[in-house]
Formats: structure tokens, C-alpha cells, sequence
């Protein structure tokens, strides 16, 4: 297993979209692994492929971790097959460090999958799993969370990030 870099905005990766996944081979199960070792290292509770680089449909999440790792899922080819309800809360990213926003998302999705054996799988989630699974489904199609933020506090982070990058050049 190796831990990868986690990409943050505005790297171009992160807007791509992903390409299905035809076949789950060796190095599909071995992204897997890497990708949840990257989450927990990172103290995340999801990732998505374009998070480190690998436009592919394949999300990992473990709404248990970073800490306890006992629910660790794998999903290739997540696809929402409905939504009800609306919930917000306050999202963070990987990929935004320091950025944080409230998201109206469905309160339940049903999300159909396939696992590392490629058999098709079906979930039904709400509260902190049915964000999670939304925002990394929203990864694989480009859509980010500064996409879901005021045009102020995007802006607010856009200058931030300026100011950072300005500071590692002068290093």
C-alpha cells in the first residue's frame, strides 16, 4: 500500500470526469487499498479517484474513520439511483484545506455499485454516510464544494489561496 497525495483546488484533475471502470483487476483492488490508507492518513471519512490524480469511478469511504476504520467501502461505478428529502450540513474536503460550507443535499439516497468482486450492489443511507457518498459522487463528475459556496466566501478562499502560493514562492 502507499499513501498518495491528496490534489487540492484548483488542480485541473479535480474538474475532470471520471472514466467508468470496465474491468476490476489487480490494480483496481490495489488503488483501493491505496486510496484507503491515503483517507485515513488524511484524517478523511471519504476520497474520490480524482482526488489523487486517477480520473476512474471508484470512491472509498468509512464514515467510522479516520480513528476506528470499521466500515470501510469500496464503491466502483457509484451511480445515484434516487434521492429524497433535502438535509443541510457543513461539508469540509480534502481538497480545500481550511474551507469549509454548508450543502442542501438529500436527506436518503439509494446509491447502486459494483465491489471488488464485481457484483452489483445496492445502498440506501441517510445523515453523514448519504453526504458522503454525495460529495464523492459529485468528485467524480467535476462538481466541487467551493461549486456550492456564495460567491463571497469562494472568493474569500480564492484570495486565501493566493496569498498561500505567494508565500511558498518567496520560500
Amino acid at each position: 500500500m502507499a499513501i498518495k497525495t491528496i490534489r487540492c483546488y484548483p488542480d485541473p484533475v479535480l474538474r475532470e470526469q471520471s472514466m467508468e471502470i470496465k474491468e476490476i483487476d489487480s490494480e483496481i483492488k490495489e488503488l483501493s487499498e491505496d486510496m484507503l490508507e491515503t483517507m485515513y492518513e488524511s484524517k478523511g471519512i471519504g476520497l474520490a479517484g480524482p482526488q489523487i490524480g486517477v480520473t476512474k469511478r471508484i470512491i472509498t469511504v468509512d464514515i467510522s474513520g479516520p480513528e476506528k476504520r470499521e466500515a470501510p467501502m469500496v464503491l466502483i461505478n457509484p451511480v445515484i439511483e434516487s434521492m429524497e428529502g433535502e438535509e443541510e450540513s457543513e461539508e469540509g474536503c480534502l481538497s480545500f484545506p481550511g474551507f469549509r460550507c454548508n450543502i442542501k443535499r438529500a436527506a436518503k439516497i439509494k446509491v447502486s455499485f459494483l465491489d471488488l468482486d464485481g457484483n452489483r450492489r445496492e445502498i440506501e443511507s441517510d445523515e453523514l454516510l448519504a453526504v458522503c457518498l454525495q460529495h464523492e459522487i459529485d468528485h467524480l463528475n467535476g462538481k466541487l464544494i467551493i461549486d456550492y459556496a456564495g460567491k463571497l466566501k469562494k472568493a474569500m478562499y480564492e484570495k486565501r489561496l493566493k496569498k498561500l502560493k505567494k508565500r511558498a514562492a518567496k520560500k
